[in-house]
């Protein structure tokens, strides 16, 4: 059964979140990612100066954006790394799996990123923070990896 306007709190926008607010997000959706950052630092700057809620420690920011590298070796391998601290914060990642336009350089040919390479940085973010963040939830258009439901014989689920 659905909830009513009757169950909702009314004072649960007004609560103060858990940890600050960062999105990570990947170069496969960075223009998405840029324009939701802004909304929230427009939003959330509106809310403190009409007293809706309090400054809290990293409330209100001019951006929320979290900078993230993953640079790429010559062999093809990469790595993660999240520039700034995260510890204690609500993060969100985004990225976009089917992005086709993108590519890298391996051996000195460039090459396509695939839905593999994109989920593979993901995981590589993920790492990257390690067990710092508060909350980690993931942004994606397209659920990667969710095309089979069930196993015929010795097949994996991807």
């Amino acid at each position: 059964m659905a909830p009513t306007h009757k169950d909702v709190n009314p004072n649960a926008y007004m609560t103060p979140p858990d940890g600050r607010l960062g999105i990570i997000v990947l170069d496969s959706i960075s223009a998405l990612g840029q324009k939701v950052s802004n909304y929230l630092s427009d939003w959330r700057t509106e809310r403190v100066i009409a007293g809706t809620i309090q400054n809290y420690n990293g409330y209100a920011r001019p951006d929320y954006l979290i900078p993230v590298s993953l640079p790429r070796f010559t062999s093809g391998e990469a790595k993660g790394e999240v520039k700034q601290t995260i510890r204690g914060d609500d993060i969100y990642i985004m990225l976009d799996v089917c992005n086709y336009g993108m590519t890298y350089k391996m051996s000195g040919f460039e090459n396509v990123m695939s839905p593999d390479d994109h989920y593979q940085d993901l995981k590589r973010v993920i790492g990257a923070i390690g067990h710092k963040a508060n909350r980690i939830n993931v942004i994606m258009p397209y659920l990667y990896e969710a095309r089979q439901e069930l196993r015929d014989g010795r097949e994996s689920l991807d």
